[in-house]
């Protein structure tokens, strides 16, 4: 046997990373394999489940980012390969995706190189269907569905690979039967309940799927959640020790699915699938405080003769930096009738020199004739120093804690009183927060709102005439009828 060949036999048996590479190519030839970051972390943390480092393991990451072919093909046959006695339970959504798994595992097995690095893990005689592949050694890869019958087997390993459709996400009936097969079938098929392990692998698709279901009962579980886009500061544990610094704002996988292809799935989706699927931050379907069928939309604003004033609402963060929360600026236009119409969002991590320059520049741009900063942290702060140089610029201290601001402030949205654009780019971002609040993984956008609806101190903006408007929506660029195609 050449030297080479022998090398590369080590390496495929010492490290899953190499292994799921080989696999890759061998399941999707013609295709291009890029050994990303993210696929790393996947073969790290499942390479802990086959040492027995973590027997309870949450993988959520969105659609195609190979983590079905990493836990319920390379990973299946790399543990048998290693050791063709264990017995492992896959499971999927369906019958027809856990058979093509079942399949993609055979093809791996009966390929000459997986053959020739692990000549003890064979396919033997006693069963080989679509559904169980066992092994000479008397170990398995048994498939099955949610809901399917397991009574009577058993296994080492059960990797649970999407357990529910994004399609089914919205039904109860569906949702509750699949954590309740988890809770009163699957989980009583390990065969030895203190070293046996769990692998849950899947895109989120509602609140109270799986993943929600599991980590609301139990905090046993290891979790890797890696979001689309990037929402916050991460990192990510890699193989020897090594760490993965992901900054906000980034893409998972950038050579595939760029952040212009990432915005584009946003608007073909929606912000509640997207946040889901993409984020791994599932909303309640018809939002929690504020519910999603509250809220008015508009095309165009109203006529200038009923508008009062342009309300900037600032939430900043005590200090600026990438491991500090985010500062936001919410812009509205006040109309008569309390309506209030939201037109822009400012979101970023900047220090306070950033911070001030922000104020005034945003302030400038819309024209704003009351700008609310929280009498707080960096806000007293801006407040003394931007007084008589930022029109309109007042101190606001809040009353309660955030969760009963937003309670007060969404009578604005029930009555039917605040608006917001039908399209934006900053909008799925926005709704996903909005609509998850008090639950939300942030809630600097649902502070700047709260505190802007629950401003009371517009009545010296009321003289305001339609020239004044025609003046400042020309020297905002702002056209009476907000196109779609542009900002909103």
């Amino acid at each position: 046997m050449a030297k080479e060949t022998r090398i590369l036999q080590a390496l495929l048996r010492e490290d899953f990373r190499a292994f799921l590479h080989k696999v890759f190519l061998t399941l999707t030839p013609g295709q291009t394999y890029i050994p990303t970051w993210h696929v790393e972390a996947i073969a790290y943390q499942l390479e802990r489940v086959r040492r027995g480092e973590i027997k309870r393991l949450i993988i959520n990451m969105p659609p195609r980012s190979l983590k079905s072919i990493a836990a319920s093909v390379a990973f299946s046959a790399y543990v048998l390969g290693l050791d063709p006695s264990r017995r492992i339970i896959c499971v999927s959504y369906s019958g027809d995706l856990a058979k093509k798994h079942s399949n993609d595992f055979r093809a791996v097995l009966e390929s000459p190189w997986y053959q020739s690095t692990f000549p003890t893990a064979r396919i033997g005689p006693f069963k080989n269907t679509e559904t169980e592949i066992e092994l000479t050694a008397r170990g398995f890869r048994m498939a099955t569905s949610v809901g399917g019958t397991l009574t009577g087997r058993g296994g080492d390993i059960i990797i649970i690979d999407d357990p529910l459709k994004p399609d089914d996400a919205l039904s109860d009936t569906k949702r509750i039967a699949a954590n309740q097969w988890f809770t009163n079938t699957l989980v009583s098929r390990l065969d030895d309940k203190r070293t046996g392990a769990i692998v849950v692998v899947m895109q989120r698709v509602h609140m109270d799927d799986l993943t929600g279901f599991l980590t609301e009962q139990s905090d046993e579980w290891e979790i890797l959640s890696l979001s689309a886009i990037a929402t916050c500061d991460q990192d990510i544990p890699l193989w020897g020790g090594r760490i993965h610094s992901r900054r906000q704002g980034e893409a998972l996988s950038p050579e595939r699915e760029p952040l212009r292809i990432l915005d584009a799935l946003k608007l073909q989706l929606g912000s509640d699938a997207f946040s889901a699927q993409y984020q791994q931050m599932p909303t309640p379907p018809g939002g929690a405080m504020v519910k999603r069928h509250w809220v008015k939309r508009y095309q165009e604003l109203p006529p200038i003769a009923e508008r009062i004033v342009v309300l900037q609402s600032w939430d900043t963060a005590s200090k600026g930096g990438p491991e500090n929360d985010w500062s936001v600026c919410t812009t509205w236009v006040l109309a008569r009738g309390r309506r209030y119409y939201l037109v822009d969002v400012w979101r970023g991590r900047v220090d306070y020199p950033g911070l001030k320059a922000k104020v005034s520049e945003l302030a400038h741009v819309w024209k704003a004739g009351r700008v609310l900063v929280e009498d707080a942290g960096a806000g007293m702060m801006l407040v003394q120093e931007l007084t008589g140089k930022v029109l309109g610029i007042a101190a606001v201290r809040p009353e309660g804690d955030k969760a009963t601001r937003m309670a007060v402030a969404s009578a604005k949205f029930e009555s039917g009183q605040a608006f917001l654009p039908e399209r934006a780019a900053w909008l799925p971002d926005l709704e996903a927060e909005l609509f998850a609040f008090p639950g939300s993984r942030h809630d600097d956008q649902c502070d700047s709102i709260s505190q802007a609806l629950l401003d009371d101190n517009l009545g010296a903006f009321a003289w305001l005439t339609p020239a004044d408007w025609e003046t400042v929506l020309a020297q905002a660029r702002i056209p009476t009828r907000w196109a779609t195609r542009r900002r909103f």
